[in-house]
């Protein structure tokens, strides 16, 4: 199917795999813009709206990983991109996991930013739920007050936190709303990490309350070839509240794959 998902899609590198970067909820493509810039410089970098998000239609109703990831393939295809390193933070890391589950032949690393691989608990799916009717009854901007400091930690730089609540803000509650259900069901992946045949970077905030550091832990001992990266000074977003060291870990780990 053609995909129908806005991107960026910057950079070219003879010799070197494309870059996909997949955003958390419920944020957009701007969220990797410091990666965006600091990568297309020597390869392909692309990051797309998914669904629900961003510039990308809203679809209502349920929106699953599986869904997610069929969009990602969908556009790669569109774009001539067969293999690449994908990278996802937050529920960006539970698509990248269920890519992975799909289609593993073209995905050359991997790349979890502050995300999780077990299912929701029952009172996580229901809290789940809750938000997304929350979401389509209130809007985007309570939640987004509520939450603005566990996404970055409250000593983060004013214009990162002031980044961050607009991309909350702007997202469509139908699509957050989509997702989050979507979410609220997922499959475990973490038996899927453990089959993982590839290099991958597992990267976390020191301070990240979402997905804490033991989270990270976890994965890193469950992948067979891991690296485990703990950014200091940041919560659920190194890749914004610590973009120098986040993109020097990424860069690291890009290195290795290139060579």
């Amino acid at each position: 199917m053609a995909s129908f998902l806005a991107y960026e899609d910057k950079g070219t590198g003879t010799g070197r795999l494309p870059l996909v970067l997949v955003h958390g909820h419920p944020f957009d493509r701007t969220m990797w813009a410091p990666q965006l810039t600091a990568f297309a410089r020597t390869r392909r970098v692309i990051a797309p709206d998914l669904r629900g998000y961003g510039a990308s239609p809203v679809v209502p109703g349920v929106t699953p990983p599986a869904r997610f990831a069929d969009d990602i393939a969908a556009l790669l295809d569109d774009l001539g991109v067969e293999r690449f390193v994908l990278a996802g933070l937050s529920m960006g890391g539970q698509i990248a996991m269920e890519c992975w589950a799909r289609f593993p032949e073209r995905i050359a690393g991997l790349v979890l930013a502050d995300t999780f691989p077990q299912p929701d608990t029952e009172e996580g799916r229901r809290a789940r739920y809750a938000t997304a009717e929350r979401l389509l009854h209130e809007g985007m901007r309570g939640y987004a007050d509520e939450v603005l400091y566990r996404m970055v930690a409250p000593y983060a730089d004013a214009d990162v936190a002031a980044h961050v609540h607009r991309m909350m803000t702007a997202a469509p509650p139908r699509g957050a709303a989509a997702a989050l259900r979507g979410r609220a069901e997922r499959p475990d992946y973490r038996d899927l990490l453990t089959r993982v045949t590839v290099p991958a970077l597992v990267v976390v905030g020191e301070d990240d309350t979402y997905t804490p550091v033991a989270d990270a832990e976890a994965m890193h001992a469950a992948l067979p070839d891991s690296t485990l990266h703990v950014v200091a000074g940041a919560a659920h977003l190194p890749n914004l509240e610590r973009p120098e060291e986040f993109n020097k870990a990424l860069g690291e780990f890009l290195a290795r794959l290139d060579a």
